[in-house]
């Protein structure tokens, strides 16, 4: 019986599966021991992942003229026809930046590639984007003004390597089950090697850690300084790396300078004990490896959190060396072959820009376009096409495998725009979903199981995907429903691919001489020769698959004069602190089983009987004020909207935060969703959203009005978890 390796489709680990055919007409997944990433090691969704794939399938192109009409089918040639004329239409009434894309981390590199040749080169706007900048874009921008370019300088191995695990912001044990497996494992066998967690709640990745630092959200910045503080008043830095390696130290050093313990366990709202650990583990060690995620990236400040990390490993000389640097934590499966391919607002394919004229030449050229036909100006983010359709300037919006009628912030006011688009394309594999509902037209797309492609994950591996089932219905490959619509709308020379190989050549070729350098693959060379690291440069001898490659090991990083740049960042905190009226901090994150927006998840009964429904994390301390037992339905406030949860009494979050799951959208419960309550307020160099923090009141439901419960205990709680006014601090940004 053939066994089919591929790559599982959930998060960023990019874990390998081998699939088998079964008897009941169906597919039996299992981890592959051969995968450098993974060694076999699988979790509950990728083990049950071919449970959902024929489950609620969109089948056939739909169509209607108003959102207030219900679907009717349409034939492939009836849909193109009408994107295409609406397309030609705008562009020469309103101009191509009225066109908008937003894809997804579900893509293959070859579906984001084609994307970005179409939308990019041959209609000239920028304005693709993807939940991508709901998800790395703060990594993305803290890599780059760091190093000069992004891509994870870690590997996978380095989890196995290190002397500590410095995990900030990441769930890692639910969120990336195996890479905390493979860290967990090592941790349990070296007692000498130190992890700590840094997490308002108690997670079951803090429960697993030597020292956990319970800050209070938004003091992520304070508390990196303060390390710093202690490790330069210690000298326990290095000199000659920061000397030859580095530039900007001396601001640097300014600002931590009023960074004392006291000052920095008053803000965190940790004990100075706690810090001085912290710093004792850091200085103590010869390799710091240090994890983030959503917690840091997802932030109004999330360039200046990731940079204060990387502060932290240039002081130290903690990067290019096996088990030490700053490792992100990719969300999504191919969220880093998005980025590689140019597929947010302001890249372009092979880790260039487009505000860069000699990366706007180069793509170019080496399209055959003419020059001038890339605009030098950064597209529409996610949210700017949420604005650009209540302003009128989106005039099309066409959305792809991600569903932000759950995902994006502010959603009562995400939905009213959308409901204001003039024509709304949505291109999925599953029907209905929440945002099915705001389209005009539904293409059907094809799924993991289904097409063939690449993906790269955290570790900048690259695997290759196979499809091995039958398309479903009248299911098309993403890529080739972005290049028929090429070709039909005059590009036919720059979209003449017969499969994804044939894509995945043409962009392997530009990448050439970038830090992403991926010329030396191919579908056929990662097939046969495993899943592959880059940089991958054509003509260089075969690399074992197995073999780990890291990046700075010369000490040269991708900036001008090859030096890394310290930043120096003061913290401004949450973009929405709690006050009296709104007492209390909501967070969100996700739950083992479940994945996103449930889209396939919620289709997965094992999962569903794992985590049957949305709750509410709510401190014993703060439940017993407001009078609130395990399981009371609770109404969460805040400025901008409201969802309703059972509460769940827990000590693992810490007094004044609350926590919800991000997973449940309209069509999995009722009134449960955790970005009713969110904000749009973003990094301003990521553009990356404050997903992770937003104020609220909490309201006992069957209580009259909020006032029954908040007034009487709402200056109390603030006061007791210490909340700072961030807004009005004398620090400021200096970097």
């Amino acid at each position: 019986m053939e066994t089919i390796k591929t790559l599982c489709p959930y998060c960023g680990v990019g874990c390998g599966l081998e699939v088998v055919p079964d008897k009941k007409q169906s597919w039996k997944v299992r981890g592959d021991r051969n995968h450098p990433s993974s060694q076999g090691m699988v979790c509950i969704k990728g083990a049950t992942v071919a449970e959902s794939i024929r489950s609620d399938r969109l089948l056939y192109p739909m169509m209607r003229d108003t959102l207030d009409q219900p679907f009717r089918r349409a034939s492939w040639d009836e849909a193109l026809d009408a994107i295409v004329n609406r397309i030609q239409t705008i562009r020469s009434t309103r101009g191509p930046d009225s066109l908008c894309v937003y894809g997804s981390g579900q893509f293959a590199t070859e579906d984001y590639y084609i994307a970005q040749k179409l939308m990019k080169g041959c209609l000239g706007t920028n304005n693709f984007d993807a939940n991508s900048r709901l998800c790395m874009s703060s990594a993305v921008s803290g890599y780059v003004q760091s190093f000069g370019s992004d891509g994870p300088p870690c590997c996978y191995d380095d989890l196995e390597l290190t002397d500590c695990a410095f995990i900030i912001g990441s769930n890692t044990a639910e969120c990336h089950p195996i890479v905390f497996n493979r860290l967990a494992k090592y941790h349990k066998k070296h007692p000498n090697v130190k992890m700590i967690v840094v997490d308002p709640r108690r997670t079951p990745t803090a429960e697993a850690a030597d020292l956990h630092l319970a800050i209070k959200p938004g003091t992520d910045i304070d508390l990196l300084n303060g390390i710093a503080y202690l490790l330069l008043g210690r000298q326990a830095i290095d000199s000659e790396f920061i000397q030859e390696c580095t530039e900007n130290f001396s601001a640097f050093a300014e600002v931590i300078s009023s960074y004392t313990p006291e000052f920095v366990a008053s803000r965190c709202g940790i004990t100075v004990s706690e810090l001085e650990t912290a710093a004792n583990y850091w200085e103590q060690s010869q390799r710091v490896l240090s994890l983030w995620s959503m917690g840091m990236n997802q932030s109004s400040e999330g360039t200046a959190k990731v940079r204060s990390l990387i502060n932290l490993h240039l002081m130290t000389g903690q990067i290019g060396k096996p088990g030490s640097g700053p490792f992100s934590l990719t969300g999504q499966p191919n969220a880093m072959g998005g980025r590689e391919a140019g597929g947010l607002s302001h890249l372009l394919p092979g880790y260039r820009f487009v505000k860069n004229a000699e990366h706007r030449t180069q793509v170019e050229e080496f399209w055959g376009i003419a020059p001038g036909s890339i605009s030098p100006n950064p597209g529409r983010t996610a949210w700017d096409m949420i604005t650009g359709l209540e302003t009128g300037e989106v005039e099309l919006l066409w959305i792809a495998a991600t569903n932000p009628v759950v995902s994006m912030p502010d959603l009562e006011r995400t939905k009213a725009a959308l409901l204001r688009s003039p024509f709304t394309i949505y291109q999925e594999a599953y029907y209905p979903t929440e945002t099915s509902a705001y389209a005009h037209i539904l293409l059907p797309a094809t799924q993991w199981s289904e097409k063939t492609g690449v993906m790269t994950n955290s570790e900048r591996r690259v695997t290759f995907c196979p499809g091995f089932d039958t398309p479903s219905g009248e299911a098309r490959d993403d890529w080739s429903i972005f290049a028929e619509v090429g070709r039909r709308l005059g590009f036919a020379e720059h979209f003449a691919f017969e499969n994804s190989a044939e894509v995945f050549k043409e962009y392997a070729q530009l990448t050439r001489g970038q830090p992403c350098d991926m010329t030396g693959l191919s579908h056929e060379y990662i097939r046969q020769e495993g899943p592959q690291q880059w940089p991958c440069r054509e003509n260089e001898p075969v690399h074992p698959a197995n073999e780990a490659k890291r990046l700075y090991t010369d000490r040269r990083f991708h900036t001008p004069d090859g030096r890394a740049r310290f930043s120096a960042y003061h913290s401004r905190g949450l973009a929405e602190p709690p006050d009296p009226n709104y007492p209390f901090v909501l967070t969100t994150g996700r739950v083992y089983g479940h994945w996103h927006t449930m889209t396939r998840t919620g289709r997965t009964e094992k999962i569903n009987q794992l985590h049957p429904d949305p709750f509410l994390e709510i401190h014993p301390r703060d439940a017993a004020k407001l009078q609130i037992k395990e399981g009371d339905l609770l109404e969460v406030r805040s400025r901008r909207g409201k969802a309703q949860f059972p509460a769940k009494v827990t000590k693992a979050i810490a007094p004044g935060t609350l926590f919800v799951p991000m997973h449940w959208g309209s069509l999995w419960a009722e009134g449960a969703e955790a970005n009713a309550m969110t904000h749009a307020a973003s990094c301003p160099d990521s553009k990356q959203p404050e997903l992770k923090a937003c104020a609220v009141q909490l309201v006992l439901v069957g209580a009259e009005t909020a006032a029954e419960v908040v007034p009487e205990v709402a200056a109390e709680v603030a006061a007791e978890v210490g909340e700072f006014n961030w807004a009005k601090s004398t620090l400021a940004v200096t970097s």
